[in-house]
């Protein structure tokens, strides 16, 4: 593997445990009075914004290279967004599925719950959930793990060692079914199109479109669909008599 990827993914590993250098300053906070979960949220969406800055920096040399000759067009390649986004939906659900009726595991990730407190205290943690954590995933997890295990062993081996590992650093082990299916799906797309873009924006529009259903779907919206439902059951009973 070029020594490049291998700093690509010490970059990745610094900034995921660059939270750490905040502890010292945690009583100097609370004298000034500085909400601690804010602090750390502004500091992820800058040490991830630096990860991403590097890491493209580092494979500038990956950038120049002319795409390989049997990868898709431009038009085919937003064709290939569109399907892997609705198969990557598909997949989740079925996942989610699976989890419920197969190993009675409750639906709602901690993961997500916590992204969804972020990105309310502070809108522009979106851009880590919708931009730079798709880009880095995806270079990192497809293009370097996937794709240089993919070169010496098949497809099989490799989506199976990627997703798993994908999976397990979101470290929400109790849903790694549905990240391990994400996995799966990106790689494919990835092998697909020969364009590490596709799995890039395909995963970014899956996570702006759970972020955008979760923050709607508030208790109140919940409620106000329960009471819609129940007006439309009684105009049901009415019209149709019973």
């Amino acid at each position: 593997m070029p020594a490049r990827y291998w700093f690509v993914i010490l970059t990745y590993i610094v900034m995921q445990l660059s939270a750490f250098l905040l502890v010292p300053f945690v009583p100097l906070m609370d004298d000034r009075g500085l909400d601690l979960a804010t602090v750390s949220y502004w500091w992820s969406l800058i040490t991830f914004l630096l990860a991403v800055v590097i890491v493209c920096f580092m494979l500038r040399k990956d950038m120049r290279t002319p795409a390989v000759r049997n990868a898709t067009g431009p038009g085919m390649t937003i064709v290939w967004i569109i399907i892997g986004f609705f198969g990557a939906y598909a997949g989740q659900v079925i996942a989610g599925l699976i989890e419920t009726y197969a190993f009675g595991i409750t639906q709602g990730s901690e993961n997500t719950s916590n992204i969804l407190d972020a990105v309310r205290e502070v809108p522009a943690f979106v851009l880590i959930v919708v931009v730079f954590a798709p880009v880095l995933e995806e270079i990192i997890f497809r293009k370097i793990l996937f794709g240089e295990i993919y070169k010496r062993t098949n497809f099989f081996v490799a989506v199976l060692i990627s997703a798993l590992v994908f999976g397990a650093v979101h470290g929400d082990f109790l849903h790694l079914l549905q990240y391990f299916v994400m996995g799966v799906v990106f790689a494919a797309l990835y092998v697909q199109t020969k364009r590490i873009i596709v799995p890039i924006i395909t995963h970014g529009l899956m996570n702006l479109m759970v972020v955008i259903i979760q923050l709607y779907l508030t208790p109140e919206r919940m409620e106000e669909i329960e009471r819609m439902q129940k007006q439309l059951e009684n105009m049901q009973m009415i019209i149709f008599g019973g």
